[in-house]
C-alpha cells in the first residue's frame, strides 16, 4: 500500500458577481471567479497530485504543464480520468481518498454528495471510499482575506 498527499491553491480574480467556480467536478455558485490556466478545481488538482504522489511519478504541472494550450481550461474530472489511467497502467487502485476544501467562500456543503459521487466514479471506487469537508482560516491569510482558495488531499493505493 502506497500514501499520497497533495495541495492545491487559486487566486480569486477581482471581478465580482454571479459566477460558477468547479469544485469537485462540480458547479457550484460564487461572487468571485477562480484564476487558473485549466477550471481551476483546486479539489481534484490536490487529489491527482495525491495519486501522482503516491506512487513517487511527480505532479500535476510535469504531466499537464499550465504552459501548453492543451490544457487551457480542461475540465479537471479529464485530467483525473488520465492520473487513474497512469495507477491503473501500475497495477495499483484508489483504496480511499480524503479531500479538505479550505476557503471562506463559497460554502459547499449542499454539493458535498455531489462531489464525492463525481470523484468515486473518476477513481472506480464507491463514494463511501470519499471523504470530503471544508473549513475557513477564521479570516487568517490569503484564504481569510477572501483572495483565494486551497485544497489538499490524502489518497491510499493498493495493488490490484
Amino acid at each position: 500500500m502506497r500514501i499520497g498527499q497533495g495541495f492545491d491553491a487559486h487566486r480569486f480574480g477581482d471581478e465580482q458577481g454571479g459566477f460558477e467556480i468547479r469544485l469537485g467536478g462540480v458547479d457550484v455558485p460564487s461572487d468571485r471567479q477562480v484564476e487558473a490556466h485549466s477550471d481551476g478545481d483546486v479539489l481534484l488538482h490536490a487529489l491527482c497530485d495525491a495519486l501522482l504522489g503516491s506512487l513517487a511519478l511527480g505532479d500535476i504541472g510535469r504531466h499537464f504543464p499550465d504552459t501548453d494550450d492543451a490544457y487551457r481550461d480542461i475540465d479537471s474530472v479529464t485530467l483525473l480520468g488520465s492520473v487513474v489511467a497512469l495507477v491503473e497502467g501500475r497495477h495499483q487502485r484508489v483504496s480511499n481518498a480524503d479531500l479538505t476544501l479550505l476557503a471562506e467562500t463559497p460554502r459547499v456543503a449542499n454539493y458535498v454528495e455531489d462531489m464525492c459521487k463525481v470523484i468515486a466514479d473518476a477513481l472506480k471506487v464507491s463514494p463511501n471510499k470519499i471523504n470530503i469537508k471544508a473549513t475557513t482560516t477564521e479570516g487568517m491569510g490569503y484564504i481569510g482575506r477572501g483572495e483565494g482558495l486551497a485544497a489538499m488531499a490524502v489518497v491510499l493505493v493498493e495493488p490490484l
